[in-house]
């Protein structure tokens, strides 16, 4: 391209899907491994943590709001950790349902609650910009881990923190 406002694209749209990316090959494990003792086995809810990722079948964003929620073992998190678990997933080609799964599996694995559950609202480019092309619809994913597969009442109360 020879008009002033290309010449740099092919650069910066490198740069971008490398930022935009930089999530694959890595772990939350980085964020998980350091936690704090903890008397109370409560209930804890990381709720409206904005994300940004890209659909593996069009190149295409979604993005959304995700809710996490977790029953320490005797251990928690920072809460900034579960933000940044979120980014490790969402930054790299992704579908909605795995990334939901691969937040609650990485709480399990890494912090090791007795049980975790993760929500996820998104809007998908792909839905909005093409094909079907309805704007605002949103694709809500849900991710059980542990208790919350065998507690109905602990999913329930998580559904009500959230003001569901």
């Amino acid at each position: 391209p020879t008009r002033e406002g290309l010449l740099e694209t092919p650069a910066r749209v490198a740069r971008m899907y490398g930022e935009i990316a930089g999530g694959m090959g890595r772990s939350a494990e980085e964020h998980l491994s350091k936690t704090f003792a903890v008397a109370s086995n409560d209930l804890v809810i990381e709720r409206d943590i904005t994300f940004y990722s890209l659909c593996e079948h069009h190149l295409l964003p979604f993005y959304g709001k995700a809710a996490i929620g977790y029953i320490p073992n005797g251990r928690v998190a920072g809460l900034s950790k579960l933000a940044r678990t979120v980014e490790v997933y969402a930054r790299r080609l992704q579908l909605q349902e795995q990334l939901c799964a691969q937040v609650a599996d990485a709480l399990m694995e890494y912090l090791a609650p007795q049980g975790a559950i993760v929500l996820m609202e998104a809007e998908h480019m792909c839905m909005t910009m093409r094909g079907v092309q309805k704007p605002g619809t949103k694709t809500v994913t849900l991710a059980r881990r542990g208790v919350f597969e065998t507690d109905p009442a602990l999913e329930e109360r998580f559904f009500r923190m959230l003001g569901r």
